[in-house]
């Protein structure tokens, strides 16, 4: 199962009731967290998520209210005891601005690997840890260079006795075949987990998108997602010239995005200063798209593979 925590969904600056924009996926107890804001590491202190385990970080892009908060961020990770080296990855810019705010965090137990403006479908896990994970990216349309992601969990297929059997894999190599090791030399025979597991399934498909105005290129990044995580900066559909100014989104304007894009659930986040309850204009984004949710600080959801 994957389980999104919403660790803080506000916008421009942090408010009393809400901290600044941050996105925790966990999988299998490994992390990644996507942006750190203001507030992010009181925010998992308070879910007690724990922070030894981040092993990645998506910045979309370079404004303070998405990356402030990353230097301490870092800082508590070294102080976990953390060696193994975590990747960082974001827009053009993010090197220059990570080893600029490595002035405050001058000194870590583990190293950082950054991939700066990435343009293709990736991979970041080893299969020593055996996540099978692709991480997408796309362009945005906002006042800075910004990118957003999309997470496919790949499921993994089932063991097929009849196959391993009509291919005549040992009974010994069988659970190793099928816990993803590839390759098992035995008595001179290459047997592969291929021999031993069925058909491809469904995986699960995360989609965040935040700062932008909604481009057409949006719809199919984030198709048939099960999660679709979108910046809604304004509510009121009269602020509109505002969202096309500030190069942001408007509730109603998000959910077309997710009608178009044939989601499953749309989570709002992202959400202005002037705005302080987002729940009285849930009207603008249900009257197009009805599975719509408007998120809070710590809000989360658990995504389980369709089990069959």
């Amino acid at each position: 199962m994957i389980d999104i925590l919403l660790l803080g969904c506000g916008g421009g600056m942090p408010m009393p009731n809400r901290f600044l924009s941050a996105t925790l996926i966990n999988y299998r107890g490994r992390k990644i967290l996507v942006d750190c804001g203001e507030g992010t590491q009181v925010s998992m202190r308070i879910s007690n998520t724990g922070f030894k385990s981040i092993d990645i970080i998506c910045i979309t892009h370079i404004h303070g209210d998405h990356i402030v908060g990353l230097p301490g961020l870092l800082g508590t990770i070294g102080n976990s005891g953390r060696t193994e080296p975590i990747t960082i990855i974001g827009p053009e810019g993010i090197r220059e601005t990570v080893e600029k705010l490595r002035v405050i965090a001058n000194w870590l137990p583990y190293e950082i690997n950054i991939i700066e403006n990435p343009k293709e479908t990736f991979k970041l896990f080893d299969d020593s840890i055996n996540l099978d994970i692709d991480i997408s990216v796309l362009e945005l349309d906002h006042s800075s260079p910004c990118i957003g992601y999309c997470f496919y969990f790949k499921r993994q297929p089932k063991f097929d006795v009849e196959k391993a059997e009509k291919n005549k894999v040992p009974k010994t190599l069988w659970n190793r075949l099928q816990r993803n090791e590839k390759n098992l030399l035995l008595d001179g025979v290459l047997y592969t987990n291929d021999m031993v597991m069925g058909e491809e399934r469904k995986g699960i498909k995360v989609s965040i998108i935040t700062d932008t105005r909604p481009i057409e290129n949006i719809i199919e990044f984030i198709n048939d997602s099960d999660y679709f995580i979108c910046e809604g900066t304004y509510g009121d559909d009269k602020d509109l010239p505002k969202a096309i100014k500030n190069k942001h989104m408007t509730f109603r304007e998000a959910a077309d995005l997710a009608l178009k894009g044939n989601v499953k659930k749309l989570l709002l986040t992202h959400f202005g200063t002037a705005m302080n309850e987002p729940e009285e204009y849930l009207s603008n984004a249900n009257e197009v798209f009805d599975k719509t949710i408007i998120g809070f600080d710590r809000y989360k959801a658990t995504l389980n593979f369709n089990g069959d």
